[in-house]
């Protein structure tokens, strides 16, 4: 009877130890690609190198989506939305920002906003 319970006892504890093993693994989400970097460079500098940079990340993100989600990142539309309506390319970027409220209805408030400011 004890054998069985100290044998119960470690095959419960290998098993902790493998669900949590297995568990801390990071599963990826989304592709982020180089967007941190971009986009501090892009407030830090704010020239057109790093805007072009940071353009081509954006991009980069909503084309090619690889990772276990396979849809862009939350914010990413609206952001990248807010870069083409600053930057006078008020059609794509309205396009961008329905994109968000389409994938992330709880973006609708904040992108009104952002719509209100450029007048629809």
């Amino acid at each position: 009877m004890k054998k069985s319970l100290v044998n119960a006892i470690k095959l419960t504890g290998i098993a902790a130890f493998a669900f949590l093993a297995l568990s801390c693994g990071s599963t990826k989400l989304y592709s982020w690609y180089d967007y941190q970097e971009d986009y501090y460079h892009y407030l830090k500098n704010a020239d057109n190198e790093s805007l072009e940079d940071l353009t081509k990340t954006y991009q980069k993100i909503v084309e090619k989506q690889k990772e276990s989600r396979g849809v862009v990142p939350p914010g990413i539309y609206a952001d990248y939305g807010w870069l083409l309506l600053q930057s006078g390319k008020t059609e794509e970027g309205k396009a961008m920002l329905a994109k968000e409220v389409e994938l992330y209805p709880e973006s609708e408030v904040f992108v009104g906003s952002i719509l209100k400011r450029f007048g629809k």
